[in-house]
């Protein structure tokens, strides 16, 4: 009864319909520049080169489905989120970057993201250059001189900086990370090939093996609708103050810490990190130069085992849920926000002392969720190697993206709904 009534508040609320018509109107535009391929390309050749390649088919997530027909958007927001990562990183060395995104507030925050946009085109150029360079020494797409060349590069990098703003338009005037929702749509629309896929190299045999990665995916959906919503409450007090005749604050409240303060974005930060190397050294692979082909054929050889594979992808995600939890959460801005605020944890000092607590409680739910987090990951690589499915690994990373950006949707709805109730 409360999802109908909810439902109709969606249908009924002016301001939240045309948000949601919005983000529906931005997807159909993004799913039109998805299916205009560039100039050049051999399907055949395209769809052997796709066939069972896992890196292309982690590659077409973050392009949101562009990837697999060489569309003008093939890059997707890959550009983008690579130049998050090293905005990120550069926080952990720059003083003035980490005072920018921590101490200057809204304004601050803006004017990083704006970096992270600038750094955007530079790699942009990067990427599509090597990936082109890639096909065309695959004979994906046919041999193209310097104008076609730099041509194709300026409309892919077009693509993907008109996709990032796309996703900026959905944040502002939809509802939820605009980013997020664009590679959610791409996994989406990736179903019924994916579907078609298993249908058309499915066995009787592997009826048992089918069933138990649906019982896999089933649990997995349920632990990361858990470990995103479960918290650590800090109990916060107020202390009271009088002002003239009127007694001000003695409430006790808590701050919520979350289990899982990154969200998906680890796996994301994990991914793109694994996938950037892997395309320059396919690029390499095809030089004329001996040394580079050697060193290229052997770190790729490396890459591509599977135990290697796995225990590298759970060290990224483990390590990169601790660094955004560290970027994101700030306690010592927390433990200065509450001291100004007359409000103290209960049998802690506020000030030094209370940002030590906060740090030590979050670093520990934090190993709670990061394990979880790089389990998850790598679970659907074990699930490949035990069936020989290469689309089980790409759909299982798929999974973790698309439940979290539907718990994120379905947050931003309900607080749209509550915003109009009040």
């Amino acid at each position: 009864m409360n999802f109908i009534y909810k439902l109709k508040l969606i249908f009924r609320d002016k301001n939240l319909r045309s948000r949601i018509l919005f983000v529906l109107g931005a997807l159909v535009f993004f799913r039109i520049l998805a299916s205009i391929p560039i100039p050049g390309v051999n399907i055949e050749r395209l769809n052997e080169f796709f066939a069972n390649n896992q890196f292309l088919g982690l590659l077409n997530i973050f392009s949101g489905g562009g990837l697999s027909n060489l569309s003008i958007v093939m890059l997707g927001v890959s550009p983008y989120i690579t130049a998050s990562i090293i905005m990120q990183l550069a926080t952990m060395m720059f003083p003035k970057l980490k005072q920018m995104y921590h101490e200057e507030g809204e304004a601050g925050r803006k004017k990083f993201s704006q970096y992270s946009r600038l750094l955007t085109v530079p790699l942009a150029f990067v990427q599509g250059f090597g990936f082109l360079k890639l096909l065309q020494s695959q004979g994906v797409i046919d041999a193209m001189g310097n104008f076609e060349m730099f041509t194709n590069i300026a409309v892919i990098m077009a693509g993907s900086i008109f996709l990032v703003w796309i996703g900026e338009l959905i944040s502002e005037y939809g509802i939820g990370n605009g980013v997020s929702i664009l590679i959610f749509a791409g996994i989406v629309a990736s179903l019924p090939t994916t579907i078609s896929q298993l249908y058309i190299g499915f066995e009787i045999s592997q009826v048992p093996l089918l069933l138990g990665f649906l019982a896999v995916a089933a649990v997995i959906i349920l632990g990361i609708v858990v470990v995103t919503e479960a918290e650590r409450p800090i109990p916060i007090n107020y202390a009271k103050r009088v002002r003239g005749a009127k007694v001000y604050g003695g409430i006790s409240t808590y701050l919520p810490l979350r289990v899982n303060q990154a969200g998906v974005i680890p796996i994301i930060f994990a991914m793109s990190i694994m996938l950037f190397p892997q395309m320059i050294l396919n690029f390499l692979v095809n030089v004329n130069n001996e040394m580079l082909k050697t060193v290229s054929n052997f770190v790729l050889g490396i890459l591509e085992n599977g135990w290697f594979y796995a225990v590298f992808y759970f060290v990224l995600v483990f390590l990169f849920t601790y660094f955004y939890t560290a970027v994101t959460f700030d306690p010592e801005a927390i433990s200065t926000n509450l001291k100004k605020s007359g409000a103290f944890v209960p049998g802690i000092r506020p000030g030094q002392p209370t940002s030590e607590y906060l740090g030590k409680v979050l670093t520990r739910i934090t190993l709670v969720g990061a394990l979880f987090l790089g389990v998850v990951a790598v679970l659907p690589l074990i699930m490949q190697a035990i069936t020989g499915i290469a689309s089980l690994a790409i759909g299982g990373t798929a999974l973790l993206i698309v439940v979290s950006v539907v718990l994120d949707l379905i947050k931003k709805i309900d607080a749209q709904i509550s915003m109009r109730e009040y």
